[in-house]
């Protein structure tokens, strides 16, 4: 989330506006076109197709066969409906003894494993060094290879010396041979040099590698045609949710009357869909995409409307949380507290009785963030610099992470038990380091585009005055603690016991989410536009069968 800025005047009508929802109505009157075939046909199809992919796991003769059947699986987005088979795959590809010196094939086997939370030390890779630790000379001339060790490398963690070494090592190259590359691998170079796999959203992956694995050694008809139906099938599905949550936001804004916040409800439903796309969450999905939007229009209260008095009253009103409290509230702020009231209410309406408990913790994630946008708030109205440390401590709270990460267990199933809920609102490392992604992200592209003169100061310009060093070396800095927060994440996957899967899954999410909504320091939230094409593949163009 943006920061939090405030002036006693009324900082907005001086502030840059930000340009209308790129969406306006259009998916509360979307029709999408028919397909050749009906949803009916596609879903018994696809229901044929997963019998038959299933049967492919016995098929694999080999490591390499199983392990090129799960990498195709993930990046074609359908793993979701093989998980079982994958995780009893990569179990027995973990014990079993691993003889090659394919580069390509020690990568691959590398990542699957470390994504999934199995432990491969960095040594795995010393068949294909010298004795001074370099890789042998054939490894550079191999750009299928070296592609896969780069994305294998991404998946570093703290103090791994070797991977550093590789990762640096790979980008060189592929940076070198870029141009000289056919498609599809140009492509693939292009989008990992970009994006790393490792830290790419599946469905981002999946429209275009649909376009490319039918040209690859590997492919199986069976598996991109279930790819195709299920990408599509699911679509119809997120074409439904946003029509619902669009009239849900027409009402809302019409009540409120909040003419200052961005709207930004495609965005923020692009973002509950980053955490999960699949049909069994569609409940957790429409609570999620209601809970971005209100901390979106907190954000955007406390950052460019109220004046400081009522971001301290608007707080003390979220902390209280009684709806009988409000006369010291400004009428404007009435009627949205309200409103988050009666949403937290809806939410625990569309709870069973044994899951009801949980609003309470939203509400608690919801009451700490507010606290942050204040102390932003202050600090800006106050124009102080913190120090880099006490303005991360507050900034990676406001940056929605944590928010994100305890609001997307409300409407999951049974795997949001009470200790998931007790990690996700504890801020576990995992939890905080999702959040440094998103507050250095947001931080290098405000600094990039030039602060607005009412925002607080960035944690770049932070940095640049602890250090007294220039926008250019924070801004590299910055750069380096993302890539930091990476490595706790990736540490994560083989620590369950400080976060539970569930919580962390949803963690990597969102950090995937921020690298791409601001790839390239650009904000793609707030420039919205920027982002349009990339939220058009996933919502309204289907995939040609």
């Amino acid at each position: 989330m943006a920061h939090a800025a405030t002036s006693e005047a009324r900082s907005w009508e001086a502030a840059p506006k930000v340009h209308p929802s790129v969406w306006g109505d259009f998916f509360i009157n979307y029709s999408p076109e028919p397909l050749q075939v009906s949803d009916e046909k596609m879903i018994e199809r696809a229901n044929k197709l997963k019998g038959e992919v299933c049967g492919l796991f016995e098929a694999c003769k080999n490591a390499v066969e199983k392990l090129d059947l799960v990498d195709a699986l993930q990046r074609l987005g359908i793993d979701h409906h093989f998980q079982e088979q994958i995780a009893t795959t990569l179990s027995s590809v973990h014990r079993e003894e691993f003889n090659s010196l394919n580069l390509h094939e020690v990568a691959l086997r590398f990542r699957l494993l470390r994504q999934h939370g199995f432990w491969v030390p960095a040594d795995e890779f010393d068949g294909l060094k010298l004795e001074d630790g370099s890789f042998i000379d054939s490894v550079a001339n191999d750009p299928k290879g070296l592609l896969s060790l780069y994305n294998a490398a991404n998946l570093l963690t703290h103090n791994e010396g070797a991977l550093e070494e590789a990762l640096i090592f790979a980008r060189r190259h592929l940076e070198l041979i870029q141009s000289s590359l056919e498609s599809p691998l140009a492509d693939q170079v292009a989008r990992a040099l970009k994006i790393p796999l490792p830290r790419t959203l599946k469905r981002i992956e999946a429209v275009s590698y649909m376009q490319e694995y039918s040209v690859e050694q590997r492919y199986n008809p069976a598996i991109l045609e279930l790819a195709k139906l299920d990408f599509n099938l699911l679509q119809r599905l997120h074409q439904k949710e946003l029509k619902t949550i669009s009239q849900w936001w027409k009402d809302l804004s019409e009540d409120t009357g909040l003419e200052y916040v961005r709207d930004r409800l495609v965005e923020c439903y692009f973002w509950a869909y980053s955490i999960y796309y699949e049909q069994e969450y569609a409940r957790a999905r429409m609570i999620l995409v209601r809970l971005f939007v209100l901390t979106s229009l907190l954000d955007d209260t406390y950052d460019d409307y109220a004046t400081l008095e009522e971001s301290r009253d608007l707080t003390k009103a979220i902390e209280r949380w009684d709806e009988n409290d409000i006369s010291f509230l400004p009428e404007y702020m009435k009627k949205f507290f309200l409103k988050v009231i009666r949403n937290f209410e809806e939410f625990e309406d569309e709870l069973e009785p044994h899951e009801k408990y949980r609003v309470a913790y939203a509400r608690k994630a919801f009451q700490l963030i507010s606290k942050s946008y204040l102390q932003e708030a202050e600090w800006s109205h106050h124009k102080y610099i913190p120090s880099f440390k006490d303005h991360v401590n507050v900034s990676t709270i406001s940056a929605g992470a944590q928010v994100m990460c305890v609001g997307s267990l409300v409407g999951m199933g049974d795997v949001a038990t009470k200790e998931a809920f007790e990690r996700a609102i504890g801020n576990t490392d995992a939890i905080r380091a999702s959040g440094e992604v998103s507050r250095f992200m947001d931080d290098m592209a405000d600094f990039k585009r030039g602060s607005n003169k009412t925002d607080v100061a960035t944690s770049v310009e932070c940095y640049m005055k602890e250090h007294n060093v220039t926008g250019e070396v924070a801004l590299a800095k910055i750069g380096s603690f993302v890539d930091d927060a990476w490595k706790t994440l990736n540490q994560a996957l083989f620590e369950k016991r400080s976060s539970p899967l569930p919580v962390l899954q949803r963690a990597t999410n969102f950090a995937m989410s921020i690298m791409i909504i601001f790839l390239d320091q650009r904000d793609g939230y707030t420039n919205s536009k920027e982002i349009k094409e990339t939220m058009e593949s996933q919502f309204v163009k289907h995939i040609p069968l």
